[in-house]
């Protein structure tokens, strides 16, 4: 029978098969080695085939993904871990304090969802705690990403401010919600789904960092329909095979003005009649993602040097 992944807890899945019923199953031994960079074989959102016989229900297959999100695992440099599969948006929840959430940070996710065609959205959560300065930078950020061309919503889940725009947007659609520790999922996700009751707890004192309180990948049924993934708060975001001259096609801000460079395998660093360093001095590109993006090349390069 064919089912989707709605519940990862390591070394059990929950999968929702097509008649609705939902059914705890194992993986066969020898799917741990269809990609051995993979962390985890099977993910959250996955479309799978499972064999219910001898009372023991087993995920046989893996059926072809339509897209990722996709990371350099935290504990493993060399290996990938998979964050939801299948995906029709992503949500990237972000604060500008308690906790801080980088624009590198920020900017590599996109990237991520860029290239593997998932539309991201990028929430700007806690508004409502935000003194002067920090609403000032909220708003600041929210029209640089307005400006690349994403999707930016300002939103307090304590005070409900942006969580009626949430319901409708995510309404008949998987979409992931993702961030750092303590930016507020599991307390938005409970004003979206009025009873749910998912864990959350407090920042710790002494640093404002957040604490886990997912502690496992799960898919939750919307009451208007569609489905949201909640996903343990991420620390660091990785990217993984990229190729140094592919990066700026993800970036939508510089993939308007490439056709403006003097050469097609522009870097956009040092070379002459550059169309992306023009667009910087000008001010269509922000200089926080321009300083990300050579980030993220330096990052590949690096990478590049460990593994030759």
């Amino acid at each position: 029978m064919q089912g989707r992944v709605v519940k990862t807890t390591g070394s059990w899945y929950s999968v929702r098969l097509d008649n609705g019923a939902v059914v705890s199953c194992r993986i066969k031994g020898k799917m741990r080695l269809i990609d051995r960079r993979t962390t985890n074989p099977v993910n959250i959102g996955d479309l799978v085939l499972v064999d219910t016989e001898d009372d023991d229900s087993v995920i046989k297959e893996v059926l072809p993904r339509t897209n990722y999100i996709i990371r350099q695992s935290a504990r493993h440099r060399t290996a990938e871990h998979i964050l939801a599969a299948n995906l029709d948006q992503a949500l990237l929840m972000s604060t500008i304090a308690m906790p801080r959430t980088s624009t590198g940070f920020i900017d590599r996710f996109l990237v991520t969802a860029t290239a593997y065609h998932i539309p991201c959205v990028l929430l700007f959560n806690k508004v409502d705690l935000y003194n002067d300065k920090e609403m000032q930078a909220a708003m600041q950020l929210k029209e640089v990403y307005l400006k690349a061309g994403f999707e930016v919503i300002l939103t307090s889940a304590e005070k409900n401010i942006g969580v009626a725009h949430l319901q409708e947007m995510m309404k008949d659609k998987i979409s992931l919600l993702s961030g750092h520790s303590g930016v507020g999922k599991s307390t938005l996700i409970n004003k979206v789904i009025p009873g749910l009751d998912l864990k959350t707890a407090e920042l710790t004192a002494f640093n404002q960092k957040g604490k886990h309180t997912t502690t496992y990948t799960e898919m939750i049924e919307l009451p208007g329909g569609g489905f949201i993934i909640d996903t343990p708060g991420i620390k660091e975001f990785g990217i993984l095979d990229f190729d140094e001259t592919e990066v700026s096609h993800y970036f939508p801000e510089m993939e308007r003005v490439l056709h403006d460079c003097r050469f097609n395998n522009c870097i956009h660093i040092n070379e002459p009649g550059c169309g992306v360093k023009s667009a910087l001095e000008s001010g269509q590109i922000a200089e926080s993602r321009y300083n990300n993006y050579l980030s993220i090349i330096d990052e590949i390069r690096t990478d590049e040097k460990i593994y030759d």
